[in-house]
């Protein structure tokens, strides 16, 4: 975890985290997929998925490669992370009995990993404004140009540009950028097409294109996963 202000987070023992009052972590990328857990306090994030305030029973999934930021309640946060599988379904879940999870946990990773399983249920996000529209849209990767979407929404493009930087920690191209290049990962190591096929299917400007955003975003080449396999677990 990188980028941590107002106060560090804190491992305590393995698999839990605290995050002190009102801290703030940085936007940063996580390699593996996992779920975060709130057992006490709780936090607001933003980043790849869309923006969240939770609190204790809640639990956010996150996917591979996913990038957020985090700022804690003024009680801070504990929180319990779980490792996952590489192709986990992100998104926002409710858990009947955190508590439950973290004594497991403290016995077998993985027992706690399936109870998470067996006992989440998905928790509908709270309401959204325009930024998270937005950010609705640029993950969907749907066919759109900012100042039309603006003006469609009845705001000044620049108000959008600013208010959606200051909303995530990223302007809305480099947001899509991103979207766009998790979304070749999938295809990629789902064997779905050559990758020329992909490139074109998501709308890169060639290959090298999609080369250097998944790159960018993974830290490896489409030919690395590819040849891997390692996303299909």
């Amino acid at each position: 975890m990188i980028g941590t202000h107002g106060g560090p987070a804190i491992r305590k023992r393995p698999g839990h985290e605290r995050l002190a009052a009102r801290a703030k972590l940085d936007r940063h990328r996580h390699a593996d997929s996992y779920v975060a857990v709130v057992l006490e306090g709780g936090y607001s994030e933003k980043g790849d998925m869309g923006r969240f305030r939770v609190s204790a029973g809640d639990a956010l999934v996150h996917g591979r490669f996913e990038a957020h930021s985090n700022d804690a309640a003024a009680a801070g946060a504990t929180i319990l992370n779980l490792p996952l599988g590489r192709t986990a379904q992100a998104g926002l879940f409710r858990v009947r009995d955190p508590d439950f999870l973290a004594r497991l946990a403290s016995r077998d990773i993985a027992e706690a990993v399936a109870a998470f399983g067996e006992n989440a249920a998905p928790r509908p996000a709270d309401g959204q404004d325009w930024p998270d529209l937005l950010a609705a849209e640029l993950r969907a990767l749907s066919p759109l140009r900012l100042g039309a979407w603006a003006r469609g929404h009845q705001l000044a493009p620049e108000t959008v540009a600013r208010g959606f930087a200051k909303a995530f920690g990223v302007t809305p191209h480099r947001y899509r950028a991103e979207a766009r290049a998790r979304a070749a990962y999938a295809a990629i190591v789902a064997g779905k097409g050559s990758l020329s096929q992909i490139a074109a299917e998501l709308g890169f400007a060639d290959q090298p294109h999609m080369n250097r955003a998944l790159r960018a975003v993974t830290g490896r080449t489409p030919g690395h996963w590819r040849r891997c396999g390692c996303g299909r677990r």
